[in-house]
């Protein structure tokens, strides 16, 4: 199978475990958005209703309202029942690492008031440590940005600040991010908690503890994993 059909059957199988009446995280990326569109189509079909969902990112939220999906916010629902976002990496623990597409900070937020929290992926993002593929996303305020890349950088990480079109990339809220490189994340809590220290730091890519339900997609069908 192409990697756009696993992404695609990962994504359809996480809708189904949306349900009448919920609230719904609606995750952004590659991956998240086939369940977006799924969950869009099952309402189409009128096989799920009286849905609301919470985009995790301006992107998502356009995408939402094209498929017809009704939409809140958080100062409406503090309660979240089901969230469907991707990873760009998920360890044998079901922790990951988020934040290539850009929008971790919102991610962060909407997956620590979610009930159930469903990761979708194809089998490409597993690996045995965090860290083993992809860099660590750091999101930071622009003042004094130069300063915290410095100060994170002493937890070892080799930064680069992150570019678009030659641009300092800025997130929905208006912030940079900092993509670190580690040889060896040898304990990400305490990691993730160095980092959210550092004055200037917004939040960080490493989503600890947050998985319940992991939707996996390989060429050999879909499995499902559960915390």
């Amino acid at each position: 199978m192409e990697i756009e059909e696993l992404k695609r059957a990962a994504g359809h199988r996480a809708a189904d475990f949306v349900m009448p009446g919920m609230v719904v995280g609606l995750g952004s990326g590659t991956t998240a958005r086939y369940a977006t569109l799924r969950i869009g189509q099952r309402l189409h079909e009128g096989t799920l209703r009286d849905i609301v969902g919470i985009p995790t990112s301006r992107q998502t939220c356009r995408l939402a309202r094209e498929e017809g999906i009704p939409l809140t916010t958080l100062e409406e629902e503090v309660h979240i029942d089901v969230t469907i976002d991707g990873a760009d990496e998920v360890d044998p623990h079901l922790d990951l690492i988020k934040g290539l597409g850009g929008f971790l900070l919102r991610e962060k937020i909407v997956a620590s008031v979610t009930e159930k929290e469903i990761i979708v992926v194809d089998d490409s993002k597993l690996v045995p440590t965090l860290g083993s593929k992809a860099p660590v996303p750091v999101e930071i305020v622009r003042f004094g940005w130069r300063c915290t890349r410095t100060a994170v950088e002493r937890t070892g990480a080799e930064t680069e600040l992150r570019l678009r079109e030659e641009r300092p990339y800025m997130t929905d809220e208006g912030n940079y991010i900092i993509d670190c490189h580690y040889d060896e994340i040898s304990s990400p809590k305490e990691l993730a908690s160095t980092l959210n220290n550092i004055p200037g730091v917004v939040e960080n890519g490493l989503f600890l503890g947050l998985a319940h339900v992991m939707v996996v997609a390989s060429p050999s069908g879909i499995e499902i994993i559960e915390r």
